[in-house]
């Protein structure tokens, strides 16, 4: 109650206004992937007024609005400057806290979010990238042992929580890596990258589809299912403590005195 006095407070005293006629901007609030429906974001307007039939960019994906639902699921034909939507019509999953903006045509959609996959693609490679030298000095400092994981969920917020929950494991010799996160079912794909790394398949509220299952089963990929965080992460601190090397100590029960051989 206080939070929602406090932005109450805040929003009378800044006077907030925004331009309504002018092309759509606006934010990601969350993502998912819905039987029948296909991508859905929640979006809120910032300026400017998205309606049914704009084409637009949201990060590294673009759409043509489709349908907008408002909080109760009533049908919408546009949506003006505060107000929050559900929207139909991505071609793709986006990030949540991506920015959207309204474009004028599908050519310059298609544009922006090649650029930006493209940028995105060359950034995961210079990150993956790593010389010998660097591998065998982390190697000799005991930082070889690392467990990959496949992390998919029903929504992106999840996504994010579970993969910061899992960074905050581990420790010198044993850790967490992140090999991939995304929306939806688990898919053949999932598969194929766990298994070139040897790692291991979450997904949270969501489910493999029948081929990635079959082949999970004859190379040998587990996957684990799992719809409460803190489980997950119980989980994988037991899967970190079982990959440390065992800790040698000597424990003294006494002393004695030999008097006779």
């Amino acid at each position: 109650d206080k939070l929602a006095e406090a932005i109450l407070l805040q929003a009378e005293l800044l006077d907030l206004k925004a331009n309504p006629d002018r092309p759509a901007e606006g934010l990601i609030i969350e993502t998912k992937v819905e039987r029948g429906r296909g991508a859905v974001a929640t979006v809120l307007v910032q300026r400017g007024t998205l309606r049914v039939g704009d084409i637009f960019v949201a990060g590294s994906e673009w759409g043509r609005v489709r349908g907008m639902m408002d909080a109760v699921g009533a049908q919408l034909g546009e949506a003006p400057p505060s107000m929050p939507v559900e929207v139909l019509g991505l071609n793709g999953v986006p990030a949540a806290g991506d920015d959207v903006v309204a474009v004028p045509n599908e050519s310059r959609a298609r544009e922006i979010t090649e650029f930006r996959q493209r940028r995105t693609r060359d950034a995961r490679v210079s990150v993956g990238r790593g010389t010998f030298e660097q591998l065998f000095s982390r190697i000799q400092q005991g930082e070889g042992q690392e467990l990959a994981v496949v992390i998919k969920a029903d929504v992106h917020g999840s996504a994010e929580a579970i993969v910061g929950a899992l960074e905050k494991l581990g420790g010198d010799h044993v850790k967490v890596v992140v090999l991939h996160t995304g929306v939806g079912g688990i898919n053949e794909t999932d598969v194929s990258l766990a298994r070139a790394s040897n790692g291991l398949i979450i997904g949270f509220n969501v489910r493999a589809n029948p081929q990635a299952r079959e082949l999970a089963r004859r190379d040998g990929v587990e996957i684990r299912y799992y719809s409460i965080i803190y489980e997950l992460a119980d989980d994988v601190k037991s899967l970190l403590s079982g990959m440390l090397a065992p800790t040698l100590r000597e424990n003294i029960l006494g002393y004695a005195e030999i008097r006779e051989v």
